[in-house]
């Protein structure tokens, strides 16, 4: 029997972090295409593979019955050979406050597409350089069904650095055909806001609600629902989330976390003011989001295009990976108001 040679994928290629690493093995599970990434992290001061990269392709190896080579911390190389053995069943410790959400962003579509799977994921549910559980939760969910992925999740616990512990139960179900989209002029809805605090004062989800409130009233800007919620966790934490979203658009999100030290009223100013430039861009996709969707969308078969606030380097690296690996193209216009159509291409 001959074996499927490995596709060779450059680790310092654009951004040159571990979102590469992820996309690749995401993709690489649902296509059953055998990987192996180089340079992985090149660019970086510490280079090499760190306890959250480790853990992103253990999980995901896990849910496919991957052989994996040379995963270990500080490698600069790793070799992926998905099965066709999928696991209906898993449970996964990310360590400490490892982002429990960047697992999910590369789990869902490989659990989803491997024949769905009951995931427990344990770890940082709300921390710095990550996604919150509630834009994950509010924001990417909704777009995710509109593709194709139908997922549940229920939160346990919150995870808050520094010792993380948060449990969130997710129920992927099986997808066997992706939908496309074409998402490039909806009209901004008003937002709704969720401020969330553990093992702290209920007045710190309050402050941060109320300070990011003010600031969209001073931007005349009004809303819609709120929430205030005080949540089990182990370490302390708050965090805090504003998102316009529709059932077919907008999906527009921003978040901000509580720091030791940072003033709540300051946590509600920045999430209200990361929240009206994406607002105010007039693009129905928010950037963070743009990054998030280029996957599965490579993975539908027929064009989508979607118009996005702006492109960020994670999101030029996912679209250069995806391509390699499905063996589509992908096109960016950038428009007279800055923000950029994305089309990815049907597979001629």
């Amino acid at each position: 029997m001959i074996e499927t040679p490995l596709i060779e994928i450059d680790g310092s290629f654009g951004e040159g972090g571990g979102q590469i690493l992820r996309t690749t093995v995401a993709l690489s599970s649902i296509l059953k295409k055998p990987v192996k990434v180089i340079n992985i992290r090149a660019k970086r001061n510490n280079p090499g593979l760190r306890p959250q990269h480790v853990a992103a392709v253990k999980a995901v190896a896990q849910m496919c019955g991957a052989e994996v080579e040379n995963l270990n911390l500080g490698a600069s190389w790793i070799s992926f050979k998905p099965s066709d053995r999928a696991e209906s069943s898993l449970k996964f410790d990310v360590g400490t406050a490892g982002s429990v959400t960047l697992i999910m962003m590369v789990a869902i579509p490989a659990a989803s597409m491997n024949g769905g799977c009951e995931l427990e994921l344990i770890g940082g549910t709300d921390v710095k350089w990550s996604p919150t559980l509630d834009y994950f939760r509010y924001v990417v969910l909704p777009i995710y069904k509109l593709i194709g992925l139908d997922v549940e999740i229920e939160v346990v616990r919150r995870g808050f650095y520094p010792k993380g512990g948060g449990i969130v139960k997710i129920h992927a179900k099986p997808a066997t055909r992706l939908a496309t989209v074409n998402i490039v002029s909806k009209e901004a809805q008003k937002p709704s806001a969720i401020s969330i605090c553990a093992k702290l004062p209920r007045n710190v989800a309050e402050r941060q609600m109320s300070s990011a409130l003010n600031h969209l009233f001073e931007s005349s800007v009004g809303w819609n629902d709120m929430k205030i919620a005080v949540e089990d966790a182990v370490s302390p934490g708050s965090s805090i989330v504003l998102y316009s979203v529709g059932a077919d658009g907008p999906f527009i999100g921003a978040d901000s976390i509580g720091e030791w030290g940072k003033p709540a009223e300051k946590v509600g100013k920045q999430v209200a003011n990361l929240f009206l430039t994406e607002y105010r861009s007039g693009a129905p996709i928010d950037q963070h989001l743009g990054d998030i969707i280029v996957m599965p969308l490579f993975l539908a078969k027929g064009e989508s295009k979607f118009r996005v606030s702006s492109v960020t380097q994670h999101m030029l690296t996912d679209l250069q990976v995806a391509s390699l690996l499905t063996d589509r193209s992908y096109a960016m216009e950038r428009l007279k108001d800055g923000t950029t159509t994305v089309t990815i291409k049907a597979k001629v």
